[in-house]
């Protein structure tokens, strides 16, 4: 009976090793590591090495110390790993890395429609197929050198059990490569030249093998234990709602970014140039989604200071309308490229993490009321844990908003590949709205409309 599922966990900010009881999602032991970006030739790219040494410890003492009767993966999205005929993987292109910039004109020549793909043009290596087209380009020999690609996730897997996939929820991940209503490549990856590279594509609650004897030895684990082909990280926060919510329903995935998508809502009104995307779930449907890199604002904002707000704090923002104004981070979200203002200065650490707060939530909001969401709105991540967030978010979005406390979410919806009957769903019980926040939050609307006109 699978029950104690380790959970390899990639987010663009920390890489997670949790062991999560199927029983009733709880999470048993979570080790965390940062995702240092390495800035070394041949370009900025992330350490597959050292996490790989990460994971293999903490299964063993996993193994050890409690048992793992399975191992599922989850990663953020933007990321695939190229194999050499070796079988060892070439240096990862961070996706924030600059190069893909430089043939961006070429690229754009060769990239399918939004209306084909659902996949915004995006900046940096934003777009997977970008990344892709500028290695080949900057490297003509490194085709050659390739013998398999394959989606983050299955990276991983494939060090577990020598089997091969990519999934499609981060085929589905704006990467251009991906058709969400046919369920099916894009014309892109024979423009690529990658079609008998890349590997074949599967469903995420499907297991891409077992434990090898090599992956045995260096993990622990025991030979032939089942290993899931793996999941986009904010899919696997859709996922257990995606099993156990009949009806519209939204999720919220939070953490470096924000990401809202919604299922069986309104038509959604989406549009390429304000981050706005169809993303694919583990079940192949096509899901209207909004990101903006909201875990990334609140760093810039804060910047290290460990505020902490008072009832004061939070009268003073609302009586005096201290607003932030988009955007903080510039590159994504639906206000891209406007320059960020404080209507005006917060006179204390707590005001500006309350005033930060709302402006997240207001972001969230925005995205939201783009992709159509209707009925309940669950949090995941870090912000649920935000009582500034929540509270506002509750006041203007009308259908109720929950919150889900979990440390690590995602890593929660990873172990569900493995369920065969989903545990109940627990939430925190929904804050009220508030008619001065409504209030607060209908003045900031009306604000970025008018900057966004005039931008």
């Amino acid at each position: 009976m699978m029950r104690k599922i380790a959970v390899i966990d990639v987010g663009k900010t920390n890489a997670k090793l949790a062991l999560v009881d199927l029983q009733d999602l709880s999470e048993l032991a979570v080790r965390t590591r940062p995702n240092t970006v390495l800035h070394a030739p041949p370009f900025s790219h992330y350490d597959l090495v050292g996490h790989w040494q990460f994971f293999c410890k903490g299964l063993r003492d996993f193994h050890r110390e409690f048992g793992v009767d399975g191992v599922s993966i989850t990663t953020h999205g933007a990321a695939a790993t190229l194999i050499g005929h070796d079988g060892a993987a070439l240096p990862m292109l961070d996706y924030e890395h600059t190069g893909p910039s430089e043939t961006a004109a070429e690229y754009d020549a060769l990239r399918p429609s939004f209306a084909e793909t659902g996949s915004p043009r995006l900046a940096l290596g934003l777009n997977l197929g970008a990344q892709l087209h500028w290695q080949f380009t900057n490297d003509p020999g490194l085709r050659a050198r390739i013998k398999h690609i394959v989606t983050y996730p299955q990276y991983w897997g494939y060090l577990l059990t020598g089997n091969l996939a990519c999934d499609i929820t981060s085929l589905g991940c704006h990467t251009d490569l991906w058709l969400p209503e046919k369920g099916g490549f894009s014309s892109l990856v024979k423009r690529l030249g990658i079609e008998t590279l890349i590997a074949p594509p599967r469903r995420p609650n499907a297991q891409i093998g077992t434990v090898s004897a090599q992956a045995a030895e260096a993990t622990g684990l025991p030979q032939g234990l089942p290993v899931a082909v793996g999941i986009h990280d904010s899919n696997a926060s859709l996922f257990p709602h995606l099993m156990a919510r009949k009806g519209a329903f939204s999720v919220v995935s939070t953490g470096t970014w924000v990401i809202m998508m919604a299922m069986r809502g309104a038509a959604p009104l989406l549009d390429p140039t304000r981050d706005t995307l169809i993303n694919v779930n583990a079940l192949g449907e096509a899901v209207p989604s909004a990101r903006f890199m909201g875990g990334r604002e609140f760093d810039m904002i804060l910047g290290g200071t460990k505020a902490k707000a008072t009832e004061t704090d939070r009268q003073a923002v609302l009586d005096q309308s201290i607003m932030l104004l988009p955007a903080v981070e510039q590159n994504s979200g639906p206000f891209a490229g406007q320059q960020m203002r404080w209507t005006q200065p917060p006179q204390t650490d707590g005001q500006r993490l309350v005033a930060l707060s709302y402006y997240l939530a207001l972001m969230t909001h925005t995205g939201l009321q783009m992709i159509g969401a209707k009925g309940p709105c669950v949090i995941e991540g870090p912000f649920a844990r935000n009582p500034d967030y929540l509270a506002m978010l509750a006041s203007l979005y009308n259908d109720g908003v929950e919150a889900r406390e979990s440390a690590t979410g995602t890593s929660a919806g990873a172990a569900l590949l493995f369920a065969q009957s989903l545990p109940p769903l627990e939430t925190a019980p929904p804050p009220r709205g508030d008619p001065k926040r409504m209030a607060y939050g209908e003045v900031w609307q009306a604000k970025v409309t008018t900057e966004r006109k005039q931008f």
